[in-house]
């Protein structure tokens, strides 16, 4: 075979980097190459640090090398390790996964586990791959949304390692810790184990190919929340919060870590939840009960988007409690706001890779 940078190329696209089991050219490792005659200079990244790992990497290249084009070539080979604010090097976790969003919230019962549900079958409607992490430890509640309270996830073995498999229903995968509890027994843990109890959600689970991993966090900020954002690459999260000031206060902290300079995790915007009432028998009224565009002011204050109101509806919280979430109801007035959220938060996404 004629020595040319294409066929080293292909020979170099049937390589496999070990730890992202991706080959080295489509997952963009070959950063340098040099023909001179019979030699071949080669400048290639891997996951792996570890001077083992890395001598046989470049035994695996040169080896290929010379068995698939000439057996008399000769190499000067640098395998270096990817830099760790690298976009690879962020997807060393969860490489298939295209988005990894956060849902959170500053104080509890603003709605933030039925909007992760209902945002996953919007993304779902539109032809997404879809999975959710209830990383609520304390107060599971996505497998009551999705009528899965009684299933266990199932272990298979992935390239000789046992692995958790998610449970699924309505096209959207599900891990839960409510899958691993009694659903009556309180969760009593201190943070360091629930934080590896939620890391291993990540890392001992074959989520395969998804467009969109969402994190229902648990309300605050705290241990839980730090060891996120230091375990999994999240491209951005979203705070809900309803319209009252005591909420408010609380998504203004909860906006404000994700900006911290130890997390810095794009805020993609607010969602304000329960924003008015509207009773089934008057649909065309609306009461606003918590007040009115508290969460919109917010994000306008804070320059953050703004990506939609969700009306405090009955049926949001029948389809909860019957595992159907609202989303998948056809033309009412939670289904159409949910559809705008879907559709708001995919432009926010857009907007924010253009910034990249």
């Amino acid at each position: 075979m004629e020595i040319t940078r294409e066929s080293v190329l292909n020979v170099l696209s049937n390589v496999i980097e070990p730890d992202l089991k991706k080959d080295l050219v489509s997952a963009n490792l070959v950063e340098e190459i040099e023909i001179n005659g019979n030699h071949i200079s080669l400048s290639i990244y891997t996951s792996n640090p570890a001077l083992h790992a890395r001598k046989r990497l470049q035994e695996l290249v040169e080896f290929n090398l010379k068995d698939k084009i000439d057996s008399s070539l000769t190499f000067t080979t640098q395998i270096k390790a990817i830099p760790a604010e690298s976009e690879i090097a962020r997807r060393r976790i969860l490489p298939d996964i295209k988005y990894i969003i956060a849902v959170a919230s500053g104080k509890g019962g603003v709605g933030k586990s039925t909007v992760t549900a209902n945002l996953a079958g919007g993304l779902t409607k539109a032809g997404y791959k879809v999975g959710i992490v209830d990383a609520d430890i304390y107060g599971p509640s996505i497998p009551t949304m999705f009528d899965v309270v009684g299933e266990r996830p199932l272990m298979q073995d992935i390239d000789g390692k046992p692995m958790i498999c998610p449970v699924e229903n309505l096209g959207v995968k599900l891990l839960s810790i409510g899958f691993f509890t009694e659903q009556d027994n309180a969760v009593v843990w201190r943070g360091p184990m629930a934080a590896k109890a939620l890391t291993q959600m990540f890392t001992d689970t074959h989520w395969g190919e998804l467009d969109f991993l969402l994190i229902d966090l648990p309300p605050g900020t705290g241990d839980i929340h730090l060891s996120l954002v230091q375990t999994v690459p999240l491209d951005g999260a979203v705070v809900v919060s309803t319209p009252q000031e005591i909420a408010l206060a609380d998504a203004r902290k909860g906006v404000n870590m994700f900006k911290l300079d130890n997390i810095n995790v794009p805020v993609i915007g607010i969602i304000e939840n329960m924003a008015w009432f509207t009773p089934a028998e008057l649909p065309e009224n609306k009461y606003f009960i918590f007040g009115r565009d508290g969460a919109k002011n917010l994000a306008d204050g804070m320059n953050v988007p703004f990506l939609g109101h969700i009306p405090l509806v009955q049926s949001v919280r029948e389809a909860g409690d019957v595992g159907r979430p609202a989303v998948f109801q056809d033309n009412t007035p939670s289904s159409i706001a949910f559809d705008e959220l879907t559709k708001n938060i995919l432009r926010e996404l857009e907007n924010l890779k253009r910034k990249k």
